[in-house]
């Protein structure tokens, strides 16, 4: 016989989780989705089982909001052991290929990084998510395939120098989405002429997020209840903090509720996306934030991921 379904909350927010090392990042979202008993959920791009970090996982509502904050620019702590080169390009593959580093100084890494600067071509990994006729990279990889793979753009911000200590070298990156920090450590490897991997990955930033909640604290916080469990989640409209807002009246809002454009004063350029609320305050109440809006041609905007609060009235 089998158990009854547990019940399903109508909660929304973003929880900025610390992924924990050895788990995917799917694991940690159903862990937090079945912490919260959410309708819904989703997460905001993977972290590989050997990478910890920021994870912003998206309840409810939120999960209109996710692909904008899997587009964000990210930041990563990144180590990296030099002269040895992996399967994988990190600490779970076997080792390729072993060289010296004995002629690795600090001045030599300097000399090198600014090459890796901006705008530049990557390769994607094979052990990578990305499918090739339905299927992952990493599912082939691991039957002994190699797919061709074209290069892409992806630009790197910054590149921090942190510490340097025999042939591990640690670098603070600040980054593009689509970014393969597994590939940028093994490009550095092969520009200083001794290879690299990537020996441990940690995310601290994600777009304008870099706090971290740990996933003991969220356990922790579900024993006392879920007033307690919710404190933790951020409002939706913190995860464009840039954007611009357009304020709506009564009438303007029921109207955008309903797939309608609307007639404001503004000066947004065409095309451009806002947010769409019905106060100016910096930080809104939850139903204020009605959605995201879309300036047309002749100057009205209409709703482009508008957010349904009436399946939250009874939470």
């Amino acid at each position: 016989m089998s158990k009854p379904r547990r019940p399903r909350r109508s909660v929304h927010g973003i929880i900025l989780l610390d992924k924990p090392l050895g788990i995917s990042s799917n694991h940690a979202l159903q862990q937090v989705k079945h912490l919260f008993q959410a309708e819904k959920a989703g997460h905001t791009g993977s972290l590989d089982n050997l990478a910890t970090g920021l994870l912003p996982i998206c309840l409810g509502e939120a999960t209109k909001l996710s692909s904008f904050l899997l587009d964000a620019d990210k930041q990563y702590r990144a180590e990296c052991t030099l002269g040895k080169t992996t399967r994988t390009g990190d600490a779970e593959g076997e080792i390729l290929q072993t060289r010296s580093t004995a002629n690795i100084d600090l001045a030599h890494i300097q000399a090198v990084i600014p090459q890796f600067l901006g705008e530049i071509q990557q390769v994607p990994p094979m052990y990578s998510a990305l499918k090739h006729q339905g299927q992952p990279l990493y599912s082939l990889a691991r039957q002994g395939k190699t797919i061709e793979r074209q290069a892409r753009p992806v630009t790197i911000y910054a590149i921090d120098i942190i510490d340097f200590q025999e042939n591990r070298l640690t670098l603070d990156v600040r980054c593009s989405k689509g970014t393969y920090i597994r590939t940028l450590a093994e490009d550095i490897g092969e520009a200083l002429g001794c290879g690299a991997y990537i020996s441990a990955l940690h995310r601290t930033g994600v777009g304008q997020y870099h706090e971290l909640l740990a996933m003991d604290v969220l356990t922790q916080a579900s024993t006392q209840g879920f007033a307690a469990l919710d404190s933790y989640l951020r409002p939706l409209y913190t995860a464009l903090p840039l954007w611009s807002v357009v304020c709506l009246s009564a009438t303007q809002a029921d109207a955008i509720q309903h797939g309608q454009a609307v007639t404001v004063a503004h000066d947004y350029p065409i095309h451009q996306w806002v947010k769409l609320q019905t106060t100016l305050t910096p930080s809104c109440d939850k139903t204020d934030f009605l959605g995201l809006g879309e300036v047309l041609s002749d100057g009205r905007i209409a709703p482009r991921r508008v957010f349904n609060w009436e399946m939250d009235k009874n939470n």
